[in-house]
């Protein structure tokens, strides 16, 4: 038995007729499988919505809790009887609540990754691999150039930029889901004592992550009154805020980006950023490939990134692999998605 007699692409994304499930649907449908939190893959207006706890939990600050009709939590593990497919959600190490999702038939075993990293985060479940007969994987940084040094390395550029420029206030961009917590813990780790500050379109997730027991320490949320008194601070905002008038407040700003797009130095140049920071949440080139041959799988689909280069490298391996050339998919931190973040 193949994936496609599984799985198959509608206008709406993948779809399991077994099921009768969407999985990370692009438009309302009736049933939907949400992998996380992020507005590429969980959107509102769906009938019945299973996702994690904390998935369906973030929803509801984005969107409302009218964001659907049902919804119906599965834990990590918890195996859910759906049609005639078992379906359970396994921890994708991508933001808090992120999971792949696996899908059992009688004949046939597959996972869709969603987004996903292997490096460690200490604001969320650390990636499980599952092995399976085919996987549904992402590819956002899936070139060779990308390859992430460890994110702890450049949280202490950060810190040492603070420390050389202490008249100067350090902006930095981060996707106000997932990213900005992990850059506020791993400065925690790293010894930073002073109060974070954080743009309001921040506070509700900010404030979640805290609730689930991610200890954050101080975090302030920033008032017209204390911008200009923020020099030798660090403030995390929207990535869209560093080049927009809110930013000019500030003492002498150092514009800094966390995002995995800063291996690219001319897009940190295009972007006006002095300070780039690679931090991202997706796998990069490196544990994309190791992902792919521990599955165990045999057929590979490629939702949605640089799906040619790694369907070439699975298909010289001797892997089935096809890209899905999906759209409406993409990474977090384009600009677009975070000017919408920082109209929250």
């Amino acid at each position: 038995m193949s994936l496609s007699d599984l799985l198959t692409l509608t206008p709406a994304g993948l779809y399991c007729p077994e099921a009768d499930v969407h999985i990370d649907p692009v438009r309302p449908v009736p049933r939907a499988l949400i992998t996380h939190g992020h507005s590429d893959h969980a959107r509102a207006g769906h009938g019945a919505v299973m996702a994690t706890p904390q998935t369906l939990a973030i929803m509801a600050l984005r969107y409302g809790e009218d964001f659907c009709t049902t919804r119906q939590p599965a834990d990590y593990g918890e195996i859910v009887r759906v049609g005639s497919i078992d379906v359970s959600f396994h921890p994708a190490g991508h933001v808090l609540g992120s999971a792949q999702i696996r899908l059992k038939s009688s004949k046939i075993c597959a996972v869709v990754s969603g987004d996903y990293k292997c490096a460690r985060d200490p604001t969320c479940a650390p990636f499980e691999l599952q092995r399976c007969d085919a996987f549904v994987t992402e590819a956002t940084f899936g070139l060779p150039v990308f390859r992430h040094p460890d994110a702890a390395h450049e949280v202490a550029r950060l810190m040492e930029s603070c420390r050389l420029f202490p008249d100067r206030a350090h902006l930095v961009g981060a996707y106000s889901l997932g990213k900005a917590q992990r850059v506020m813990k791993l400065l925690r780790e790293a010894g930073w004592d002073r109060p974070i500050w954080i743009h309001g379109a921040m506070e509700k997730i900010t404030d979640f992550y805290q609730q689930q027991g991610v200890d954050l320490g101080e975090i302030r949320k920033v008032t017209a009154a204390d911008r200009p008194k923020l020099a030798g601070d660090v403030i995390v905002c929207p990535p869209g805020q560093l080049t927009d008038l809110w930013s000019r407040k500030f003492p002498d700003p150092v514009a800094a980006f966390a995002s995995g797009w800063m291996r690219v130095r001319a897009r940190a140049r295009q972007r006006g950023v002095e300070l780039p920071l690679v931090v991202s949440d997706h796998v990069d080139w490196d544990d994309l490939c190791a992902s792919v041959v521990a599955t165990g799988a045999s057929e590979i689909w490629v939702t949605h990134g640089a799906e040619d280069a790694i369907v070439h490298w699975c298909r010289m391996r001797g892997l089935d692999a096809q890209p899905l050339h999906m759209i409406g998919y993409g990474d977090e931190d384009v600009e677009n998605m975070a000017a919408g973040e920082a109209n929250e």
